[in-house]
């Protein structure tokens, strides 16, 4: 026998349930509906200029043409050009970057020639970010290519910061960074101390000569004990040192795959100055972990003095002017730290990566 609602004695606040339950849903599929509208009328066409989502080299670009035309109806077989059916959402630009035509990717999409003036070295660098961007993408690419552009202004920098190889625009920096910039790697560092130490007295015991894996830099007792050089492991030389080896594996941003990283042992005798010099680049931070610190010993970056102290690190924006001094007596012996270079904490993973393509050892 079959029974239905009707035939069932419900109380009438129930049939009131019922039917308001039913009203709630009709509205809400009535509501939902009407996103799904509003949501479709606003997505932009391709080669119409949308509100609030084109940027200014859109505007610029379209008032170009406007004024190509102007006293005359522009044909109505006239086509937009592939450039102008892209639409740049490029961040990070500002107004006044935008209205002189400085925007990140503005000359990427007129097509614009690199600079005629740039240098050899820049150019090599724009062609290795093209064939990047051919083989992945463009996108995160906007402050590398506008670093490159502007390589021929490198010597209008400010004295106080001037790397020689590549600059990275709009990348804050200061000559001392604080420990929170790299906690992780830091604390691992520290943590392995006395093991790192141990590793670097005993091939120091064994001479500071060619033959033993050191390269001398000076007369004063410069040398370095080179664990990576250029990005290259130098297995000889980390076979001596396995736990320090070990413990560069295991650092999150140590710069291993292009030659703007190194990491070794530094060693600066007594009596010895090295005098001011920029770094190659500011997209990276130099960690130095104190293992012999005598007195008198100063590093100064950027006008800012800072002395080095065992068992604790330093982190360094080599590419502002540096110093680095050891004016101790002859008998307390060398200064010595395991120096390693980090990635810039405002480079960002997509930048990183790029850059170890461009700065491949193997290039």
């Amino acid at each position: 026998m079959h029974w239905s609602m009707n035939t069932l004695p419900l109380p009438p606040y129930v049939e009131l349930g019922v039917h308001s339950l039913s009203g709630l849903l009709w509205t809400l599929l009535l509501l939902f509906l009407w996103h799904c509208y509003r949501i479709g009328s606003d997505l932009p066409i391709p080669g119409h200029a949308h509100a609030g989502k084109l940027k200014s080299g859109c505007r610029r670009s379209m008032m170009s043409r406007r004024g190509s035309c102007a006293g005359t109806k522009c044909s109505a077989r006239s086509k937009l050009s592939r450039s102008d059916q892209i639409t740049p959402f490029i961040s990070m630009e500002t107004e006044e970057d935008e209205e002189q035509g400085h925007g990140y990717l503005t000359p990427v999409l007129s097509h614009a020639l690199f600079p005629a003036q740039a240098s050899a070295e820049a150019k090599k660098l724009y062609a290795a970010l093209q064939e990047y961007a051919k083989r992945y993408s463009w996108v995160g690419m906007g402050r590398i290519h506008k670093g490159l552009r502007e390589q021929i202004r490198l010597n209008d920098h400010s004295t106080i910061q001037k790397p020689h190889l590549f600059f990275l625009p709009d990348v804050p920096s200061v000559p001392f960074f604080p420990r929170d910039a790299h906690r992780h790697d830091i604390e691992v560092l520290e943590a392995n101390y006395y093991a790192i130490l141990a590793e670097f007295k005993a091939v120091y015991q064994r001479g500071v000569e060619s033959k033993q894996g050191w390269t001398c830099l000076g007369p004063k007792g410069q040398a370095v004990f080179s664990l990576y050089s250029a990005g290259v492991c130098v297995a000889g030389n980390c076979r001596s040192c396995p736990c320090t080896y070990r413990t560069l594996l295991s650092l999150r941003t140590f710069i291993s795959s292009n030659s703007l990283g190194s990491a070794g042992f530094w060693l600066l005798g007594p009596g010895a100055t090295l005098g001011s010099s920029y770094g190659p680049t500011n997209t990276r931070l130099r960690c130095h972990l104190g293992l012999q610190t005598p007195p008198s010993c100063e590093l100064v970056v950027g006008g800012e003095p800072q002395c080095w102290s065992e068992g604790h690190c330093l982190l360094v924006d080599d590419s502002f002017l540096h110093t680095v001094s050891h004016k101790g007596p002859s008998d307390v012996g060398p200064r010595v730290i395991l120096s390693v270079d980090l990635w810039h904490p405002n480079v960002a993973a997509a930048e990183r990566q790029a850059l170890d393509f461009m700065f491949s050892p193997d290039c």
